[in-house]
């Protein structure tokens, strides 16, 4: 077969052969995803998982009318929180501080899996080999 041959040939529904068990059963144009199926639901219409939410529907007037009472039950929030002595820079101190103890626990969790893959053994081993508890 000569290359330029295959180039031309192009195929539509009524020349090109299937290999579904309908064969070319089908209405002439009209293609199924799957021809066959012991299965009812195969050919039944996709269903979104992600549902519309009532806001998406909600009027742009109604959107920034949310938006607003969201913004007035946060500032309440901050507001109760400052009451009860919290700073904003005492906040994000906090935080960088969790974040720094997240990632020296990673490094150790990872060094406790090298370890254990060196030795034939398990993590939970060593944790208490360690003197850790499996909480930490």
């Amino acid at each position: 077969m000569n290359t330029e041959q295959t180039a031309e040939h192009h195929c539509s529904p009524s020349n090109c052969p299937t290999s579904t068990p309908e064969g070319n059963s089908l209405k002439k144009g009209a293609l199924k995803r799957t021809p066959f199926s012991k299965f009812r639901k195969v050919h039944s219409n996709f269903k979104s998982p992600l549902q519309v939410t009532e806001i998406a529907k909600a009027s742009p007037e109604e959107e920034v009318a949310e938006l607003e009472r969201s913004r007035e039950k946060l500032d309440a929030e901050i507001a109760q929180l400052e009451a009860e002595g919290y700073r904003v820079e005492e906040l994000e101190h906090h935080i960088d501080m969790l974040h720094e103890y997240n990632d020296i626990k990673d490094i150790g969790q990872s060094l406790l899996g090298r370890i254990a893959a060196l030795r034939g053994t398990t993590t939970r081993d060593l944790y208490s080999h360690f003197g850790l508890e499996l909480e930490d």
